[in-house]
């Protein structure tokens, strides 16, 4: 249901044999399971040759449901699947025979073969339909002895001056970062500006340094987004399975959190300490401590008292607004990132490449054809096919560009299945359309803004944004995302939609310290526990402060380690 569902019919049958009294409440009980999942479907009766032409009318004037991650690409089911090796033995050729839907196929594109991968295709036959529709009955002859002659036509191909190329990942010129000296346009531009005359509200006695941390005036209504600190760690979070060390800063001791691990009904006590596993029960009960601490006091974290804060904290930054204060995209990038593709325009891209597909001459349609797979492993297919000898076999044709890696950004909501806390950068199973990959993903808000704050858990019942490294995949296309249990089976714990591919999607991470007040005055206030070095106090002098009535002022002077303002 998550994934999208074909158009639906429910019908029942055999109700003629239901004592007539019960008819109608044995028709009803149908109705009342079946809305649980599909409400607008109503139960038809197939007893009576009129009843199936009922069905029929309601299948011809029936509204369809597209699937847009299907319907937009060439699928096919495999009906009869052959692997031929090379001479070499450590490759060979895949040969999927189906009837192909969706939209045209080229040969000289990329298919996807669910379970196995990406590949090329060294050619498309056409075959005679091995199921034909046989509108002359009088013709069949059941009891004569004939042998079965395929007729194999080539459909298609390959242009191996146009063939898709399997490369996925770009290769970075070490060359690239070199230091040149600016052009002189690029000179005449950083002068004009500079003239810019830009109004600043700057405190007595603030120097030229202080007073570069305020960005412009800016005259706000929702005071809830003033001092905000963030960092531009967003783009080396992706695919990374270390803990950040601010998130394990908000850790306190178990024994303030009351609530405890569910056992299992039924179970002794006796046999419970064998079948639970301490250490995860323990991290379980951590992550749930620090996801509660989070939701309660979001970004609040506790100033080291072993380290310098100006150290620790380091790599963040003042802004005056989080909405409105610039931010560089490509700032301090990783160099991951040199290895990816990214797109100039991705809305019109994606239009243009549905435009050209759709407008193809070469429809192949309902035809029963055979798509020779090239490059295909051996060991490769041998184990695939020893786990999956029974299960069908799906093909899909790739559209230009979708087997490059980029930065893939899916909207997720629970499900309301668990209401475990999912934490950032954790291992996660995420199902895209028509692909299924493993990422650590890195979650932010799901805001209009230019600039998206880092979300250390996705909590129950929220909805938020997934980024991740994978393959670029053109929307509309639903997401599953799944988390592997401990007996190895998925649950599903979010499902979405698919955002963009968008490498330059900002996730700010934002921290809060806070102090608590020791002396009051009418215009002035002395706060302790905020810092414990007299230099951070200074380091920090620039930054606004703010209270959580609204109130908002800067630091004057450090009074040991204590603040005045």
């Amino acid at each position: 249901m998550a994934q999208g569902m074909p158009t639906p019919l429910v019908v029942a049958m055999d109700i003629e044999g239901v004592n007539p009294k019960k008819r109608t409440s044995e028709k009803q009980n149908v109705q009342k399971l079946i809305s649980k999942w599909l409400p607008e479907e109503k139960v038809m009766q197939l007893d009576k040759s009129s009843d199936g032409l009922n069905l029929l009318r309601r299948i011809g004037n029936q509204k369809r449901n597209v699937l847009h991650h299907r319907e937009r690409r060439p699928y096919m089911l495999a009906e009869e699947v052959e692997y031929v090796a090379d001479k070499e033995g450590d490759y060979g050729t895949l040969k999927i025979s189906g009837y192909l839907r969706g939209m045209p196929l080229n040969v000289n594109g990329l298919i996807h073969v669910t379970g196995l991968g990406d590949f090329q295709m060294s050619k498309i036959d056409g075959l005679d339909d091995p199921h034909p529709l046989s509108l002359n009955k009088e013709n069949t002859k059941p009891d004569s002895m004939e042998a079965e002659v395929t007729k194999v036509t080539v459909l298609q191909m390959p242009d191996p001056a146009k063939q898709e190329s399997l490369v996925s990942e770009n290769v970075p010129d070490p060359m690239d970062a070199e230091q040149t000296w600016p052009t002189e346009e690029e000179i005449e531009q950083s002068q004009m500006e500079t003239k810019k005359k830009l109004v600043k509200r700057v405190p007595k006695g603030w120097s030229d340094y202080q007073a570069a941390w305020i960005v412009e005036s800016d005259v706000e209504g929702d005071d809830s987004d003033e001092g905000n600190d963030s960092d531009d760690e967003e783009n080396e979070q992706f695919m990374s399975c270390e803990e950040d060390n601010s998130d394990n800063e908000d850790k306190e001791t178990v024994n303030d959190f009351e609530s405890v691990t569910e056992s299992e009904v039924g179970m002794p006590d006796d046999k419970y300490d064998a079948t639970i596993d301490a250490h995860e029960e323990h991290e379980m009960l951590q992550k749930l401590v620090q996801a509660r601490e989070d939701q309660q006091f979001p970004d609040e974290v506790d100033t080291p008292q072993d380290i310098p804060a100006r150290e620790r904290f380091t790599r963040y930054r003042g802004l005056e607004s989080f909405r409105t204060s610039p931010w560089d995209p490509k700032e301090n990038l990783p160099a991951d990132y040199a290895r990816i593709f990214q797109f100039e325009n991705y809305d019109r891209t994606r239009k243009r490449i549905f435009k050209e597909n759709e407008e193809s001459l070469i429809n192949m349609y309902g035809f029963y054809i055979t798509i020779h797979v090239k490059g295909v492993r051996q060991d490769l297919w041998k184990a695939f096919y020893a786990a999956n000898s029974s299960a069908p076999l799906a093909v899909f044709g790739l559209l230009p560009h979708e087997h490059k890696m980029s930065v893939m950004n899916v909207v997720l909501k629970r499900t309301g299945v668990s209401n475990e806390p999912i934490k950032s950068k954790e291992r996660l199973i995420f199902q895209v359309g028509y692909r299924r990959f493993i990422v650590n993903p890195v979650f932010s808000q799901h805001t209009n803004g230019g600039k998206h704050k880092y979300e250390r858990f996705f909590q129950p019942a929220s909805t938020c944004v997934a980024s991740f490294f994978a393959p670029i995949q053109f929307s509309p296309s639903t997401v599953l995302c799944f988390k592997e249990k401990r007996n190895t089976k998925l649950q599903l714990i979010a499902s979405g939609v698919l955002l963009s591919c968008n490498p330059d999607r900002l996730i700010i991470k934002r921290i809060i310290l806070s102090g608590h007040p020791y002396k009051v005055h009418k215009k002035s206030a002395v706060i302790r526990f905020m810092f414990f070095n007299r230099d951070d106090v200074l380091y920090y002098k620039p930054c606004k402060l703010r209270t959580k009535y609204g109130r908002t002022g800067h630091i004057k002077e450090p009074l040991g380690m204590f603040i005045f303002y």
